[in-house]
């Protein structure tokens, strides 16, 4: 076999065996949230497997087509053995990609959130313009968009918004894109046609599975509710049941607007709470963990990651990488994954 490690073949077809029989069991969906999850594992082997056998495949073509070309001594031979080298390699390169995607919860869906910073309308527009970016992004990918909370700004775009993308590793993709994003244009906002610099930040966090245990007392939230609003029927529904969480042992705040039950607000929103209470969980580790080794670099939300650049020149960089590119309309309309690429290939931290 081409394949070991953590494309076990035999072992994965040994947990692919006992899934099937769970979940052919007469009692299977009497537990909804673990069927759910049993089925998901199921999907993952499945998808394992059937990529070793796609890989041995292109290798044994390659291999077969080399040999002939040897017996035969033609060209064309040679040719066909060449182009199924090059896809088992770009098969390998882009497994080689998601095998950096190995945290716990990379292969999660993601709450993007993007607030606009300090500036007003132009901040408040640079935070609409990431939002749509990202939702263009996760269209190209085949995910699932929910914007779950919206609030718009007093002339143009948003003050805040959050967007629920589903989709697999969507966390592990997106994670690159916590930071603080700086835009450089000519505002359309400014009658005398100045150059300004706006900023707006980016929060992502992995939709956590329903097992994992987060406790949240009653005496330590603050639920408030109130008439949903938004820019328009494709964000959300304006009803009045909308609902904030407030957290009061550490400020986190929470909130979802997209359904007309308030209970159904509530139950997505508390679900949104442990995500974030159980990722500050986690970066409140890293870090003691980073302190006990001395480590100078710390996750901080408020870093600035990415230069975007309007005018007087057009160009988008990366300040962790180094990745750059001038082709700044296709990076608004969602192609941002070479900067993806450089992050998870480099494996750098946010800054």
């Amino acid at each position: 076999m081409l394949l070991g490690g953590s494309f076990d073949v035999e072992s994965k077809e040994r947990i692919l065996g006992e899934l099937e029989i769970q979940t052919q069991a007469p009692d299977f969906w009497n537990d909804a949230e673990l069927a759910k999850n049993l089925l998901k594992q199921r999907s993952q082997c499945q998808e394992t497997l059937a990529l070793a056998k796609s890989l041995n495949e292109k290798l044994a073509d390659a291999d077969a087509a080399l040999q002939l070309a040897v017996e035969a001594g033609e060209e064309e031979f040679l040719v066909e053995a060449k182009g199924s080298l090059d896809a088992l390699e770009a098969m390998l390169l882009k497994q080689e990609f998601l095998l950096k995607m190995n945290g716990e919860h990379d292969r999660a869906n993601v709450l993007l959130e993007v607030n606009g910073g300090s500036g007003g309308t132009e901040a408040q527009d640079w935070a609409e313009m990431l939002l749509r970016m990202y939702i263009r992004w996760a269209e190209k990918k085949g995910f699932t968009t929910e914007i779950v909370d919206y609030l718009p700004g007093e002339v143009a775009g948003l003050k805040s918004a959050t967007v629920s993308i589903q989709g697999d590793y969507a966390y592990g993709l997106l994670r690159s894109e916590q930071g603080v994003h700086r835009l450089v244009r000519i505002s359309p906002f400014d009658s005398n046609a100045r150059r300004h610099t706006s900023f707006a930040s980016v929060s992502v966090t992995p939709e956590i599975e329903e097992d994992v245990e987060i406790v949240v007392e009653e005496k330590d939230l603050r639920v408030d509710t109130y008439r949903a609003s938004g820019a328009g029927g494709q964000h959300v529904n304006k009803t009045d049941s909308a609902v904030r969480l407030t957290h009061l042992p550490t400020g986190i705040v929470v909130a979802c607007q997209i359904d007309r039950s308030q209970h159904k607000n509530k139950e997505r929103a508390m679900k949104m709470l442990k995500a974030k209470l159980y990722e500050r969980e986690q970066q409140l580790l890293a870090e003691k963990m980073d302190a006990i080794k001395g480590a100078r670099m710390k996750i901080d939300f408020g870093s600035q990651i990415r230069s975007y650049v309007f005018q007087p020149y057009q160009m988008v960089k990366d300040l962790r990488t180094g990745f750059e590119t001038s082709s700044i309309d296709k990076v608004m309309d969602g192609d941002i994954d070479g900067f993806i690429e450089a992050y998870l290939v480099e494996g750098v931290k946010n800054v």
